[in-house]
């Protein structure tokens, strides 16, 4: 069973362990800027653009540290370092890893630790230098080769530009969770040029007060921080799934129904081994021979599947443009094995980092393969779709947040309108099977027939 006040719903590895809530630390004494209401939207607003500018920043940072490491940057075209020698993958990955664990280890025995998302939203005071150095290093390490998402990093650089904003402009004591909240997700929106996913994350995941108000603050930030990011490093698909047909059929939509059912499964499986890896994280001195041994485990998987290196941009991309060929089903298995052992062992090795971009690598993948099989017996539409309708159904067993998720998923890919249809049908029995296998697991952990509920 739960414990009191555990948190049952949404789990992203920056936001697994929370702190009790405490009082924040604004200046009781100073007014705020005009009105509440006036106070309330001037921040919104400034950390829209400000959030915005910060996550095309970490974007070109990414790309910059790619072709330094590895010589090439990430395009839908070349979405990994498959042409980059192996020796030099090898190399990135080591290199990176090591640097890191040292940086990591002065960080968390030596300074102030960086409270996660979800504390900072409850109260936690983020310290600037050590937030700042904390989102370095997550783009670092992902330009390296690593395999963890880079979405955690604006998330709480946006987090802490929001608390020190409500500073100055005096914001209200009861507005402070709701804001923090709202310039977090903002981060997503911009890094990912999402702003739907970007609002419904702050409205599913982290709002602790929802209300017409909130939800669209929520989006008015997120919407004005992907348009500024767009300004530094330009707009394109981040996954191309090619020419799709946008017409639900009768076949697709019973596609929806069974990826579902198995691609809930397996994001409830990858949920639990993301919150085992938070938990067992590698703390104290020993990450700096865990993560480097991470490092050089990756590197001897990538010789022979170099998709399984960065945020996981190349396996999913090679879901939504596989071949409609049952050859081509093994090589989605096993990079799919490989994405998730690997990524799981770099965040249990004491790495931060995401797990959204990972997720919807996986279900991309599994999609792909059991649109195959759907194609060999009843499909009628293109792999791209069979993939995208994977990777939102796992995306949201995993996170708990289907309107995010398929919203997430929707945006990056560009897909038609119209497949938010078979989508919606996907991301919902994914969810509720993910709960179910989520609920059947604590049931038998405890010896009761228990299931975990959500709470967004």
């Amino acid at each position: 069973m739960l414990q009191p006040g555990a948190h049952a719903g949404h789990w992203d590895n920056d936001e697994f362990q929370m702190a009790a809530a405490r009082g924040d630390d604004l200046d009781p004494d100073r007014k705020p800027l005009g009105s509440r209401s006036v106070a309330l939207i001037t921040t919104v607003l400034v950390l829209g653009v400000l959030i915005g500018a910060c996550a095309g920043a970490l974007t070109l940072l990414l790309y910059t540290i790619e072709h330094i490491a590895l010589g090439f940057v990430e395009t839908p075209e070349l979405p990994g370092p498959f042409l980059t020698h192996p020796v030099r993958r090898a190399l990135s990955l080591i290199i990176g890893a090591s640097c890191a664990a040292l940086l990591w280890w002065l960080l968390r025995t030596k300074t102030q630790a960086v409270p996660s998302v979800r504390q900072a939203v409850r109260g936690t005071l983020m310290p600037v230098w050590q937030t700042v150095a904390h989102v370095l290093l997550q783009i670092f390490i992902v330009g390296c080769g690593l395999s963890v998402g880079r979405e955690v990093a604006p998330r709480e650089l946006g987090a802490m530009l929001a608390q020190r904003l409500c500073r100055w402009t005096g914001l209200h004591r009861a507005d402070l969770q709701t804001v923090v909240a709202i310039a977090a997700a903002a981060g997503l929106a911009g890094v990912y040029n999402a702003p739907l996913a970007g609002g419904f994350f702050a409205v599913e995941i982290l709002l602790v007060n929802v209300s017409a108000v909130t939800v669209g603050l929520s989006f008015a930030c997120a919407a004005l921080a992907a348009w500024v990011a767009t300004l530094i490093k330009g707009t394109h698909t981040f996954y191309v799934i090619g020419q799709v047909d946008a017409i639900f059929t009768p076949d697709l939509m019973g596609f929806a129904l069974i990826a579902g059912l198995v691609v809930g499964v397996c994001g409830a499986w990858f949920r639990r081994g993301a919150q085992w890896a938070e938990s067992h994280k590698a703390s104290g001195a020993a990450i700096l021979w865990q993560l480097p041994l991470a490092g050089c485990i990756t590197a001897a998987i990538a010789i022979w599947i170099p998709q399984v290196m960065g945020n996981g941009r190349a396996t999913a991309q090679m879901g939504f443009a596989g071949r409609p060929e049952l050859a081509f089903i093994p090589l989605l298995l096993l990079s799919f094995a490989a994405k998730a052992v690997v990524t799981l062992m770099t965040i249990r090795a004491g790495a931060s980092g995401g797990v959204l971009t990972p997720g919807i690598a996986l279900g991309a993948s599994m999609g792909c393969a059991l649109g195959i099989v759907w194609l060999q017996l009843f499909g009628t539409n293109s792999i791209g779709v069979y993939a995208l309708i994977g990777a939102c159904a796992l995306l949201s067993a995993s996170q708990n947040a289907p309107l995010m998720a398929m919203t997430l998923v929707m945006e990056l890919t560009e897909a038609p309108s119209n497949l938010y249809v078979p989508v919606a049908l996907a991301c919902a029995v994914a969810t509720v099977t993910g709960t179910l296998v989520a609920g059947r697991h604590a049931g038998n952990r405890n010896g009761l027939p228990s299931f975990e509920t959500s709470n967004v």
